[in-house]
Order: C-alpha cells, then sequence, then structure tokens
C-alpha cells in the first residue's frame, strides 16, 4: 500500500481535514516580516484557501489592480506606505472591487484602531491574536 501524504493536489491540508476547494478564499497577505508572513499564509493554506503575499503595500496595490482578493490581511506598519494610506489607496481605486480589510498589527493603539475601522477597515486584530481568530475570520467570508 502506497504512503499517504496530504497536500493540495489532493484536496488534503497537512492536518489532514478535507479541503472543500468551492468555498476557498483568495487571501492577500501584506506583512514586511518573511516569519511572520509564512506562518500566517501557511495557516491560510491550512485552513483550505489561497493565499498570495506581500511585503508592502505598494506591491499589494500593483498587485490588487489584476487580482481579485477576498480578504486582505494588512499589517499596519510597513516600509514605505502605512496600512492605514494601503486601505485608503484601496478604496480609490475606481475599477477594483474592494475586498475586505482586516489591520494585523502589534500596535496595541486606540488611535490607530479608529482610524483604520474608519477608512474601511472591517477588523483591528492583535498579532498575538491572529492565529486564534483566523479559523473565524475565514469563515465569515462569503465566498466568490
Amino acid at each position: 500500500m502506497a504512503a499517504f501524504w496530504p497536500n493540495e493536489q489532493n484536496g488534503f491540508s497537512r492536518r489532514g481535514v478535507m479541503q472543500d476547494t468551492s468555498d476557498a478564499l483568495h487571501v492577500a497577505v501584506v506583512e514586511d516580516d518573511p516569519r511572520i508572513q509564512q506562518l500566517i499564509s501557511a495557516e491560510i493554506r491550512d485552513e483550505g484557501h489561497t493565499c498570495e503575499a506581500f511585503v508592502s503595500a505598494e506591491a499589494f496595490l500593483q498587485a490588487s489592480d489584476h487580482n481579485r482578493f477576498d480578504l486582505v490581511l494588512l499589517d499596519l506598519m510597513l516600509p514605505g506606505m502605512n496600512g492605514i494610506d494601503c486601505l485608503r489607496n484601496l478604496h480609490l481605486c475606481p475599477d477594483v472591487t474592494t475586498p475586505r480589510v482586516v489591520i494585523v498589527t502589534a500596535l496595541n493603539d486606540a488611535e490607530k484602531k479608529r482610524e483604520a475601522l474608519e477608512n474601511g477597515a472591517e477588523a483591528y486584530v492583535l498579532k498575538p491574536d491572529l492565529f486564534e481568530q483566523l479559523p473565524g475570520l475565514l469563515k465569515s467570508m462569503p465566498a466568490h
């Protein structure tokens, strides 16, 4: 009997849970720390969704011109353009359907949270809480 290794090709995640690709979301992770970016991306894939990662707001905005994302996990403190400015720019793109955006940050700042929510973020999640909240965030998202 051949050994079975779960992977995206056979429809199983590393956790051995069958993935339902019909409800898979296309998620953008905008995070400049490669270790955090890799952990978040792996968790999204383990939950049965597709993921693209970006190290800057500028790279994400350029890609969003020709990619449709269902959800964006957006770091607040990025090199160059910060997360709030990225959020504002995303809403200015007339030809792009604005995805749902969740700010993911280490910054526990009530003023920044208010500013993010006023500019269209759906939620403001602290990085230490993200892995606990991520399955719920992904399930609350309507698939394309």
